[in-house]
């Protein structure tokens, strides 16, 4: 089992790195880090941490869009090309598949991480930019898990891309919608209760990513190591369960 996840893993990141994604990963990168320099120039005061916060904030979503995109976009490829028949024709177990797939997407967001990291590294303090990368690897994990996982059962690109896009900028913006819901404008009524239940039902499910990967750590003051490892043990958690359901749905689909 071991060689033929590895191997697929292996693939996986080869077919990336042998695509145009390096060079689009460098020039986002490259464009938000002389957007900072520009920021830092005309800001009165604070240009650094400005010019820090800029980047560190653009280079998230940047590295999450990069990610996403591209495992939905291998993977819908390769149902197009018929190549995942041609994979499950040669007896090669499901599970394999989508454990190599994934690793491999992993292992590109791990990577991605780093090169989002570099330009930081003249204006971060060491721990702290170490916190923001390993939160921002674990974020891509979680994205590249969830990109498989709906590409796998809505089998077309733009479904799988606004199922993703949703769950992101849901998981953002979920702690700001339980604090508008448990402090109403108006008096509360019966649906306003309803809807407090199904939010906070939703931060059940959710990862609450608007605490992952914080601007701040850079500019302010780095986290609690005991945060980094909640954050470490969420992540897995997540990328497991997303990784399940993957093989379910992968399972139950007759080709």
């Amino acid at each position: 089992m071991k060689s033929r996840v590895a191997t697929i893993a292996r693939y996986t990141l080869l077919e990336a790195l042998r695509t145009r994604l390096p060079a689009i990963a460098l020039v986002a990168v490259g464009l938000l880090f002389l957007s900072s320099l520009f920021v830092e120039q005309i800001a009165i005061t604070g240009g650094t941490r400005l010019r820090t916060g800029f980047y560190a904030a653009g280079a998230r979503w940047a590295a999450v869009f990069i990610v996403a995109f591209h495992v939905l976009a291998a993977v819908a490829r390769e149902f197009d090309d018929k190549g995942l028949e041609v994979l499950l024709a040669l007896d090669l177990p499901r599970s394999h598949y989508v454990l190599g797939r994934l690793a491999g997407f992993v292992a590109l967001g791990v990577l991605l991480a780093i090169v989002a990291c570099v330009p930081l590294s003249w204006s971060a303090a060491a721990p702290a930019l170490l916190q923001w990368g390993i939160s921002l690897a674990f974020e891509l994990a979680i994205v590249a898990a969830l990109a498989l996982f709906c590409i796998l059962t809505f089998n077309h690109l733009m479904p799988a891309a606004g199922f993703v896009a949703a769950f992101y900028v849901l998981a953002r913006v979920l702690t700001a919608i339980r604090l508008m819901a448990a402090s109403p404008v108006a008096a509360a009524d019966t649906s306003h209760h309803a809807m407090r239940l199904a939010v906070d039902g939703l931060a059940w499910v959710l990862p609450a990513f608007d605490g992952w990967t914080q601007t701040a750590w850079l500019v302010n003051a780095q986290a609690a190591w005991g945060e980094l490892g909640k954050i470490a043990g969420e992540g897995t958690l997540y990328v497991l369960l997303l990784a399940a359901a993957a093989m379910f749905d992968l399972y139950r689909k007759n080709f």
